[in-house]
């Protein structure tokens, strides 16, 4: 398998008017792990999806929609617990609001186990997230694992929210994964000022860096990203997307790209301008899977940017 994803898929009910005033929601599937499952797999790799779906007809349709999207569901266990939800009003601008419905969702009960019976452990790449550490003790556990037994490249994203986990508990398992992730991809200022306690992207990649990850790309919206590997620091542009109508699930769509590219054997520099390319596509759909990049459309805005 070139990519391995761990995490939790949702149902999504999303909108473009605000939660306060929709009355029309369109249903489709999203959620961290699914967006950059999805993302990659549209480049051309092998993509396993591991994790838990309720036993009720959204989880099979989520199967279904992952599998016609190449993602191999093979790891996709069923319950306990339903499948999680969210809904969600569009802004171009980022300013989203989201309602959450996954509490005791099927996917919370992932466990070492789950890691233990997917392909992770021999995945050229395995893309963690800081989401699927927070949905649950035992995914916590999870994604401990999964960095400590992976043989290939782990790729891991803290993206933290306040609504799931403490900062305390997101910087632990932050500080256990590094050691054994090829490269971080921290937001800043989001995840950078709440975990690391800074703005400075310099030194967000330093402190990262610290942790023990060989290479760190803080990604900071229109200023691009900053790469920090071996002696080397680096700014990549930003690529200007040409229609933004939502935001939702950009940044998934950069890991899972990039993940793609690494598992294609490309240079971190060049997965890294890989994600940003995916990610300024994806703007142009509604939802956090509405907007998928294809391997020629990637390649084809890198020429031009």
């Amino acid at each position: 398998m070139d990519v391995v994803v761990i995490g939790e898929p949702l149902v999504e009910f999303s909108s473009r008017r605000s939660l306060s005033e929709a009355d029309t929601f369109t249903l489709s599937f999203s959620g961290d792990a699914l967006n950059a499952a999805v993302a990659a797999a549209a480049l051309g790799v092998q993509v396993a999806l591991v994790t838990r779906v309720g036993a009720d007809e959204f989880g099979e349709r989520l199967v279904a929609f992952a599998a016609a999207k190449g993602v191999d569901t093979r790891w996709i266990s069923r319950g306990p617990g339903p499948t999680g939800a969210y809904a969600v009003g569009a802004d171009p601008v980022g300013a989203r609001a989201f309602a959450y419905m996954r509490t005791g969702s099927a996917a919370s009960h992932l466990s070492p186990e789950d890691v233990d019976r997917s392909p992770a452990p021999l995945a050229s790449v395995v893309l963690l997230s800081g989401i699927t550490a927070a949905l649950s003790d035992s995914c916590a556990a999870a994604v401990r694992h999964a960095a400590h037994i992976a043989s290939g490249r782990v790729v891991y994203d803290p993206n933290f929210r306040s609504r799931l986990t403490t900062p305390e508990k997101a910087r632990a398992v932050l500080a256990d994964v590094a050691p054994h992730a090829r490269l971080l991809v921290p937001s800043c200022p989001g995840d950078a000022d709440v975990l690391l306690g800074t703005s400075d992207p310099y030194e967000v990649a330093s402190t990262c860096r610290a942790l023990g990850a060989p290479a760190v790309a803080v990604t900071q919206g229109p200023r691009g990203v900053l790469l920090s590997e071996g002696d080397t620091i680096s700014t990549l542009p930003a690529i200007v997307a040409t229609e933004v109508v939502d935001q939702t699930g950009a940044g998934d769509s950069f890991a899972g790209a990039l993940s793609a590219w690494l598992a294609r054997g490309e240079s971190l520099a060049s997965a890294v301008r890989a994600g940003t390319a995916a990610a300024a596509i994806s703007l142009a759909g509604q939802g956090g899977t509405g907007r998928v990049a294809t391997a020629g459309e990637v390649r084809a805005l890198l020429t031009m940017s």
